[in-house]
């Protein structure tokens, strides 16, 4: 900005310079005409302010506001026009902290968020408030403390996206009427004290034990109840307990070829095909010996 003033500074002055040493040649009986040229010049090379393209400014003439100056080159009066400062109309960042805030359940927290904003209103943000960035910081600090101050801790935590945007429209009423528009806030942090984390922490995984013997439990029962269904056909039905234990004496012998000692009572439940199926299955699970199998 600074370069692209000075520029515009110099070719006036060199116009004026050229002018001046041309009516000095020319016209070497009239000073004075000379000297209303280099002041002319002088007058004229001040009168220049460039706007950058994401810049606003505005333009108090004898103190009373005159226009908002757009980007590019503007021409004042000198002594007369007052340029103040450039207002940037880019998207902007601020960062704002709440330290040691008791939440509503009375849990102290420091909490760290961002602020988005804009200004969308250049006369406003330089006529109606000094300092504008500032106050924006205090506005912002001030209203999370507010909201943390109505906000139990488990929300705080678990709804984050729903007090950003109950930020957002607390720090907007209080900003748009300084031209400034805030597009979104976001809570970046939530800390707890060390104490009570562990506490949390300890309450969590209970809750989580708690929850894991209560499906035990229901299991237990669910089991039980077929287990139950299984005693009530295994009585009716002495055909289906032999199968039954014929299957569990198959299963037990299949893989590692042990021998079952099976009691009495039990071979006399089973009828002699069973004990047939039994024995095959005994001697097909067994090494063969000597290379063989029998």
């Amino acid at each position: 900005m600074k370069a692209s003033l000075n520029v515009v500074t110099i070719i006036i002055l060199v116009v004026a310079g050229v002018i001046g040493l041309g009516l000095a040649y020319f016209l070497p009986d009239r000073p004075w005409l000379i000297a209303l040229v280099v002041v002319v010049g002088v007058v004229f090379s001040a009168s220049p302010r460039v706007i950058q393209e994401w810049e606003r400014a505005v333009l108090l003439r004898l103190g009373k506001f005159q226009r908002v100056l757009d980007p590019g080159v503007a021409w004042v009066i000198p002594g007369i026009d007052q340029v103040t400062s450039k207002v940037d109309m880019r998207i902007r960042s601020t960062s704002f902290s709440a330290e040691k805030t008791l939440t509503r359940d009375t849990v102290p927290v420091d909490v760290d968020a961002v602020l988005f904003w804009v200004v969308t209103d250049a006369k406003r943000s330089i006529l109606e408030v000094k300092e504008y960035q500032q106050t924006i910081t205090w506005a912002a600090q001030t209203t999370l403390r507010d909201v943390i101050g109505r906000t139990e801790l488990v929300r705080m935590i678990s709804d984050r996206e729903g007090l950003d945007k109950e930020l957002q429209t607390a720090i907007d009423a209080k900003t748009s009427e300084w031209g400034v528009t805030v597009q979104s806030v976001e809570i970046r942090d939530v800390r707890i004290p060390s104490a009570l984390e562990d506490a949390m922490s300890r309450k969590a995984q209970a809750e989580r034990e708690k929850l894991a013997r209560v499906i035990l439990a229901e299991s237990e029962v669910l089991v039980a109840e077929q287990m139950e269904k299984a005693a009530e056909v295994y009585e009716h039905k002495a055909h289906a307990m032999q199968l039954r234990a014929m299957n569990m004496t198959y299963e037990s012998v299949k893989e590692r070829g042990a021998l079952m000692v099976i009691p009495s009572g039990m071979v006399d439940s089973m009828n002699t095909g069973a004990l047939g199926v039994a024995a095959m299955g005994f001697r097909n699970a067994a090494p063969a010996q000597d290379g063989k199998s029998e």
